[in-house]
């Protein structure tokens, strides 16, 4: 995409004073993500959460020069020669941009929405069609109000076929991406309950999607979906349209024979235009089915011959909608996004890599990329200019087409033509305490290098969710006033979920403050690169110096801790060191009596080694209504001892005492900050629908066996069984922190659709459980807690707190960390 800034303002409708007509290409709307200063525009868009126009001056100051708003910022006389382009609304303008882009092509542009299988639909069908057409698509799931405009903006001549998903999450928001999209083919896939809480009823879902759909020339869709079919056939513009439609059930342009089943695959037998055929899918879920069977209903709506795709359909894999991260050999880190590679989806990895600041080295393997509409030279100088943007310090590149551009890579690089070559040659130090980024395209297989270089893991892992831990932060930033300060408790390896990994994306998100229990814990933060104000809430005398040497600030609570550390400070020859003085107004633990104020204020008045930054407190039960009116004593009772001190000090001073609970519960006493802990990880004491599970504790049956009657199983034989039965054998036990009383059919397991029980005791390193009479399999995949298992539950059942679960995770199960 080139506009001229002259150009840009005409489409969208902007009042503007253009001072140099410069050539626009890259849009930006984040201003985390400036790659580039040249040739950029950033749309300030006001959203729920965040304005835009905050960061302005931020990207004034890193060479931004072009800016769609909504209103000139403060002292923009000060920004010298900018470009400002005026309008009502910057996302309208945006989506006005991307209308006006769409309709200057002619070739066919594919729509797909419903409720699930949209992105797999879309990924699957570019499988099918890439070595037929040259596609250009959403990068990842992109299907957002903004997502959209982003993706159509990448449409160029150089590709001959568009597919483009669709997603909405209220009433009124299809109209905007039919304006934006306007495909010549759509596909509904289904109608589920996802933001169900937004539309009356499913009707109404399912008509707000169909509105993508009104000036398509046909319509794709499975007339075994009830609801779908029957709003189709009553809508007077849909039904009007060109249907193709699909059917295991009744006549259809595509009707499903059969469908035959295996272990791992599945054949699905079909008849088009009075011709039986048969594909074969390596999926046995239904889910994926269905989702093939759109793409082979889309192949035949096209006009295209699906015999022609056998191949394809056969080599169908999972789609790798996320980025994972996980723990590398030799102190590495290995960030694995490895299904496929274009220019868009490698600048969203490579901005998760930057952010990666536990290594001082950041390295990239990349295949060649295919597809791209540009010449070798040009597509491999841009991601050149990538790599360097990012300060990318090692550049691996695997394929021919790389390998030959290897000149216009200025750093430290190494070039292979295959997959096999590069794996041949790597020594076992070839990666050493650096960040790894796999970026390949799917015929590279760079699953196998990731097989290499991961750590050896122990088949159970905790897999954490960071869209999800991004999104509970958001619900509960939206619960705060403008400028109510966030602070997020990381303490105990941040609830037992990791250290770094959540550091660096609460760092990244602008929280304002990260807490920990020890210094220790601060320390090893810092060393990992976490610049963010961290808070050491049981300070030791004996870890005041590593506390001063890396810039951590103690919790004071009292006089003791407090002349202890003005000592320390003092021997350092530094001045208006900050702390944080704690007042105990009724828990009872740490902290100064509110008797003891006037001393306090005394010593705090004395000293100028010292500058209080925030005073606060903790709340004993604000999760329990029966407490409610202790806790309004707690908020009063701190509030006039923090009145007291603030009144002495001559500079401001910020409080808290809100936790997860009082956030949600007491909103009137948010002061100037709260602190976010349990809410962030996925646990709610008044909604637990608002938050996303962030954690799933997951292992593998590794074996099979069968118990005849009368025999027992495992330690002291405390399970007899008194039929014969079937059993799995777990690789969890207590020593990862699987509590022993779940054993003897007191706790259970969520296997493929089945919950079975734990039986016997629970030993050091697995378990057992009962499988009789379910389809289970060797290598199958093992739900302790997540989505299908709330901790919660499990909690209520060992009569405990979800923090005692979270944190009880041995540190031998490692964590996976993935972001979509």
């Amino acid at each position: 995409m080139i506009y001229k800034i002259s150009e840009i303002s005409t489409i969208i409708n902007a009042q503007s004073d253009v001072k140099e007509d410069c050539d626009i290409e890259y849009i930006l709307i984040d201003s985390r993500n400036a790659i580039t200063t040249q040739k950029t525009i950033f749309f300030a868009i006001n959203g729920d959460r965040h304005d835009g126009h905050d960061y302005i001056v931020e990207l004034f100051k890193k060479g931004i020069r072009n800016f769609v708003v909504e209103y000139m910022p403060k002292n923009f006389n000060e920004l010298g020669d900018c470009n400002f382009l005026v309008v009502d609304d910057s996302l309208k303008a945006l989506q006005r941009l991307a209308s006006f882009h769409r309709r200057k092509f002619t070739y066919p542009v594919i729509g797909i929405t419903g409720s699930n299988g949209k992105t797999i639909v879309k990924e699957w069908l570019y499988h099918l069609l890439q070595t037929e057409k040259r596609i250009v698509r959403n990068p990842k799931s992109y299907n957002s109000q903004i997502g959209v405009p982003l993706s159509v903006l990448l449409m160029s001549e150089s590709f001959d076929l568009g597919i483009f998903e669709a997603g909405i999450s209220l009433p009124d928001e299809m109209v905007n991406l039919e304006k934006i999209l306007a495909p010549d083919i759509g596909l509904i896939t289904n109608i589920g309950t996802a933001h169900q809480e937004n539309f009356a009823d499913l009707a109404q879902k399912t008509q707000e999607k169909l509105k993508l759909f009104v000036n398509s020339k046909f319509v794709v869709y499975c007339k075994d979906h009830d609801l779908i079919h029957n709003q189709i056939q009553s809508d007077s513009i849909i039904s009007k349209k060109k249907l193709f439609t699909w059917s295991e059930k009744t006549d259809a342009d595509l009707k499903i024979v059969s469908k035959e089943i295996s272990e791992k695959n599945a054949l699905v037998t079909y008849q088009y235009k009075n011709q039986e055929s048969t594909i074969k899918i390596p999926f046995v879920d239904q889910a994926s089915i269905e989702d093939a069977i759109h793409v082979l209903a889309l192949v035949c709506a096209l006009g295209l011959n699906p015999l022609n795709f056998a191949q394809q359909f056969e080599s169908l894999t999972s789609i790798a909608m996320r980025l994972e991260l996980k723990s590398g050999v030799n102190n590495c880190t290995l960030i694995n996004d490895s299904y496929n590679s274009d220019l868009n989806s490698l600048s969203i990895a490579l901005n998760y890599l930057n952010q990666q600041n536990q290594h001082k080295k950041k390295t990239l393997v990349l295949s060649d990329i295919f597809q791209s509409g540009k010449s070798d030279k040009e597509l491999y100088s841009e991601i050149a200019g990538m790599l360097s943007k990012f300060k990318i310090d090692r550049l691996i590149g695997v394929g021919e087409a790389i390998s030959k551009q290897s000149d216009l890579f200025k750093l430290e690089k190494q070039l292979f033509l295959t997959t096999e070559e590069f794996l041949e040659n790597i020594a076992e130090k070839y990666f050493y305490d650096e960040a790894i980024l796999l970026k390949g395209s799917r015929s590279f297989c760079f699953e196998k290098i990731s097989k290499a270089i991961e750590e050896k893991v122990h088949r159970t892992i905790l897999e954490i969710n960071l869209n999800a831990l991004v999104h509970n932060l958001n619900q509960f930033k939206a619960k705060l006033l403008p400028k109510t300060k966030i602070m997020v408790m990381v303490k105990a390896l941040s609830y037992g979920i990791g250290t770094h990994e959540i550091a660096n994306i609460l760092q990244y998100q602008g929280v304002d403050y990260l807490g920990v229990a020890f210094a220790d814990e601060g320390v090893a933060l810092r060393q990992a690169g976490i610049k963010t104000p961290i808070i050491v809430m049981n300070p030791e005398s004996n870890s005041f110096d590593s506390m001063l040497e890396y810039n951590l600030e103690p919790e004071i609570y009292n006089f003791k801790v407090l002349k202890q550390f003005v000592l320390s400070v003092s021997s350092k020859s530094l001045s208006n060191y900050p702390i944080h003085i704690k007042i105990d107004s009724g828990m009872h633990r740490l902290g100064f009596v509110p008797d003891e104020t006037e001393r306090l204020i005394s010593e705090l008045k004395e000293s100028n080694k010292i500058r209080v930054s925030s005073i606060f407190s903790h709340l004993a039960a604000s999760d329990e209504e029966t407490h409610d009116a202790f806790t309004r004593e707690q908020i009063n009772l701190f509030e006039s001892t923090s009145n007291k001190i603030i009144q002495e000090l001559e500079y401001p001073v910020i409080r808290h005492i809100l936790n997860s609970a009082g956030i949600e519960r007491f909103p009137n006493a948010q002061f100037e900050m709260v602190r976010l802990g349990i809410g962030l990880y996925g646990i709610s004491t008044v909604d637990q629908n608002q938050l996303e599970i962030v954690s799933t504790l997951k292992s593998t049956v590794i074996q099979i066996k069968q118990v005849y009657k009368d025999e027992t199983v495992g330690y002291s034989r405390k399970a007899k069984a008194h039929i014969d039965i079937t059993i799995a054998v777990i690789p969890i036990g207590y020593a990862d922190g699987l509590d022993r009383r779940l054993g003897n059919g007191n706790g259970n397991f969520f296997i493929n659709g089945c919950y079975v029980p734990i039986i016997g005791n629970v030993c050091m390193d697995m378990c057992m459980v009962d499988i009789t009479d379910c389809n289970i399999h060797e290598g199958d995949e093992v739900i302790i807690f997540g989505k299908e298992r709330s901790v919660l539950e499990l909690a209520k059942l060992l009569n405990t707190i979800p923090y005692e679960i979270f944190t009880s995770i041995s540190t031998r199960v490692k964590r996976v960390y993935f972001q979509e």
